[in-house]
């Protein structure tokens, strides 16, 4: 028997994709332009077909720049991912102190970028800040505005603090949605704690898992605003990831060419693995229903 799919139910989106369509296709479509055109100002633009995708492939700056964010990405990712499912692991799973776990867990994320950024920098000063004076006075060199690895651990230590609870707060969630009667035949089977959590809760939360990874990933690798508060891209080009790099060649310099084409290479790039991490989702979810 076929049965008749109503196809009204359409419209009720079309205010959300005429809202996509301005905010994202339109300025993307700008951009586009900007890529394969050349302007002296005047609004009079001279057609460059791919000449600034090929500079930018060819742009040793891009590269080391592509470089430094995916070690910062992975970096992240290496550190928050099993620190956020280790503090879940941890948290008290019912009560008055869950619910306080779970407030205080909220509050980083809750916090601005520019705001986390401020707050880091001044916290990182030798002069008046509390873990720059409190390293300085115990006789550790510290200063991430001249220092490589300074400026790079506080960036880390700043990310980890910002965002580990996302990944707690989500593998808790995982963690509370799993059946007590798995819990009850692993201490009949006198299953470890570790068996328990590699048999049992790891793969019950690796959904909520992929979705944390992939959040983490895209915000790592987009990320601007507090390192750029914290140390400006700096010591020298340190901690200039893409997005830092991006806006000083389309702000600082008005190279809106090379600009375009850099931030269509880089949209494509999160687009491409973003394209990866739903598709093993997806894969997840289809083993899971066999």
């Amino acid at each position: 028997m076929n049965k008749t799919v109503n196809q009204k139910a359409w419209f009720l989106i079309l205010p959300v994709l005429f809202l996509v369509a301005f905010s994202a296709v339109i300025p993307l479509m700008t951009v586009v332009n900007y890529s394969v055109q050349d302007t002296f100002g005047n609004n009079k633009f001279f057609w460059a077909g791919l000449e600034w995708f090929k500079e930018m492939l060819e742009s040793e700056r891009m590269w080391n720049a592509l470089g430094r964010q995916i070690t910062f990405s992975a970096i992240i990712l290496a550190i928050e991912i099993p620190l956020g499912i280790f503090v879940a692991l941890n948290m008290p799973k019912k009560g008055f102190w869950a619910s306080v776990c779970l407030v205080l867990m909220s509050l980083p994320l809750l916090i601005p970028w520019n705001v986390v950024g401020t707050i880091w920098q001044i916290f990182g000063r030798v002069d008046i800040g509390l873990l720059g004076y409190t390293l300085a006075a115990l006789g550790i060199d510290y200063n991430y505005t001249q220092d490589f690895y300074a400026a790079w651990i506080t960036v880390i230590v700043m990310d980890v603090w910002h965002w580990t609870s996302l990944v707690a707060l989500l593998a808790y969630a995982g963690l509370q949605s799993i059946p007590d009667a798995y819990y009850q035949a692993a201490k009949i089977d006198q299953a470890s704690r570790w068996k328990v959590f590699r048999f049992i809760e790891l793969p019950k939360i690796m959904g909520v898992l992929m979705i944390a990874i992939l959040l983490r990933f895209m915000d790592s690798f987009m990320i601007y605003t507090e390192p750029f508060v914290v140390t400006g891209g700096g010591p020298g080009n340190s901690t200039t990831f893409l997005s830092i790099d991006l806006v000083k060649m389309a702000l600082g310099q008005f190279d809106l060419g090379p600009a375009a084409a850099f931030s269509i290479m880089y949209y494509l790039v999160i687009l491409l693995v973003s394209y990866v991490f739903y598709t093993v989702m997806t894969n997840l979810d289809k083993r899971e229903g066999n």
